[in-house]
């Protein structure tokens, strides 16, 4: 009977006989070039549609794809006969490909659809061969033992402190004695590492008791580098109760006192730090603290005072400073610098009974006399009171003569009256109170203070200074007049 080629590879396509091949192929092998056929077909079918990437993908009996009894049941189905896999084998249909036969390796169809390279792509099954370590899906079994010698617990004192120097993992549970504890500390003092002395330290009062810590307190009394550490530790972290029992345990009164004062920045109500504050005042500070500690109560006594005080006059509106210069903020808890130069701006003018007086302030905490003028010269030059400027330098004598004198120095007091735009003739008064000739003329230049340079330089009898500045000041300026004047005048004899 005559056959068209076609009609050749049908029939040899679709008996159950093989051609014979010198190709030493096993069943096997031809079982998983066939599912890996499979499973590339199945692309097809999955990149049509994006949109199932979302869905969960069951069986037929039910069960998602790719769940644990999912493949148990599938690994199961390989024990099945080479008859059913004959016939599975010459079936077309997609339903088919659910149950395709596997080769009996660790890999399972649904390890394929867990395992993409890329989104709404699936891995084939080649791919997944070469590059099982990295794309195994399979559960992970029991690591070898010598992976897990980071952790074993038969490492001595010493290469324990050796490895937590080089950062490895160590546990420390293995100490649990009071010499070994101390044995560990010891081994780490003697590597000079802080952090491995913290951790070590850190590690017998991780549950601390009462008994333990009176032991690690006593032993660390006669190792000063530790205690030094754990002090230091303890105030990083801000443990102020295991702090204070500590200094409470070593006697050290004084350090006792300065942590318990330093509580107070916790408490932010002024009234509640203000009475805490008030109970440090008996606690044993040395002298010089102890005066610092009675200020700081008083201090924010009186801020509270102000405080409520201020409030109330800006809001009503009647006092005319804070209507022109309305408070950016609050007093309270303000350093005294800052305290006294919000009185010198807001109370200036008050009686010295009054507790927001500048010069109550300034003798009840005993401001030193260049302070409380250098800050009551920015408050006042700040708000233009160039009076109340002139009156803070001028003095009287005995006899009734009047003479400015300045505390911070003249040149200070030219440069805050420059920062604050004074006028040129409130700088010119005093750049001619300098007394140092170079400052003068260096501050005058500065600030174009034209007359103090020009009556300089004539004092001087500089005629060549005169000349370089001449060409410094406006053509026909009034300035320019005065300087010829001068260059022309018979009366001085010139140095040059």
């Amino acid at each position: 009977m005559n056959r068209t080629k076609g009609d050749e590879e049908e029939y040899w396509n679709s008996s159950k006989f093989k051609a014979f091949t010198f190709d030493d192929e096993d069943d096997e092998l031809s079982q998983l070039k066939e599912s890996k056929r499979a499973v590339n077909s199945l692309r097809d079918f999955v990149d049509d549609d994006d949109d199932d990437d979302d869905l969960e993908r069951v069986s037929w009996s039910g069960e998602p794809v790719g769940s644990i009894s999912w493949s148990i049941k599938e690994t199961a189905s390989n024990s099945g006969s080479n008859h059913e896999r004959e016939q599975l084998k010459n079936r077309n249909s997609f339903s088919s490909y659910a149950q395709l036969p596997k080769p009996a390796s660790t890999y399972s169809l649904s390890s394929f659809f867990r395992g993409r390279t890329r989104p709404g792509s699936f891995q084939s099954l080649s791919d997944a061969l070469s590059d099982t370590p990295a794309k195994s899906y399979a559960p992970e079994l029991g690591r070898p033992k010598g992976e897990y010698r980071d952790y074993s617990n038969d490492w001595s004192p010493s290469d324990t402190v050796r490895r937590l120097r080089k950062g490895k993992v160590c546990s420390l549970e293995r100490f649990r004695s009071l010499q070994d504890k101390l044995q560990l500390l010891e081994e780490a003092v003697s590597m000079h590492d802080g952090n491995v002395i913290t951790a070590a330290l850190i590690f017998p009062h991780l549950t601390p008791s009462s008994c333990l810590l009176e032991i690690l307190f006593r032993e660390l009394e006669v190792r000063q580098v530790a205690l030094r550490h754990l002090i230091h530790f303890l105030k990083e972290i801000g443990d102020q109760k295991l702090l204070l029992d500590l200094f409470r345990f070593l006697d050290r009164t004084e350090e006792l006192a300065l942590t318990h004062y330093r509580e107070h920045l916790n408490i932010q109500d002024p009234e509640k730090r203000k009475e805490f504050l008030k109970t440090c005042i008996g606690l044993p500070f040395s002298a010089e603290d102890s005066a610092h500690i009675q200020d700081h109560y008083t201090l924010l006594e009186r801020q509270i005072i102000i405080e409520a005080n201020d409030r109330h006059l800006e809001s009503a509106g009647q006092t005319e400073i804070f209507r022109k210069h309305p408070r950016k903020a609050s007093i309270l808890n303000m350093p005294l610098v800052t305290t006294l130069f919000y009185s010198c701006f807001y109370h200036y003018t008050e009686a010295e009974g009054t507790f927001s007086s500048p010069v109550n302030l300034k003798k009840t905490f005993k401001i030193p006399e260049k302070q409380y003028v250098l800050t009551a010269l920015a408050a006042r030059a700040k708000l233009r009171a160039w009076h109340d400027v002139d009156a803070l330098f001028t003095t009287k004598n005995w006899l009734g003569y009047t003479k400015k004198r300045a505390p911070i120095g003249f040149h200070r007091v030219v440069e805050i009256l420059h920062k604050n735009s004074a006028p040129v003739q409130i700088l010119q008064e005093y750049v001619n109170l300098v007394e140092d000739v170079d400052t003068k003329l260096n501050l005058a230049t500065k600030f174009k203070c034209h007359d103090v340079v020009i009556d300089t330089c004539r004092d001087l009898k500089d005629r060549q200074q005169l000349l370089v500045y001449r060409s410094k000041v406006d053509k026909g300026s009034a300035e320019e007049e005065k300087i010829d004047a001068i260059l022309n005048s018979s009366q001085i004899r010139w140095k040059n």
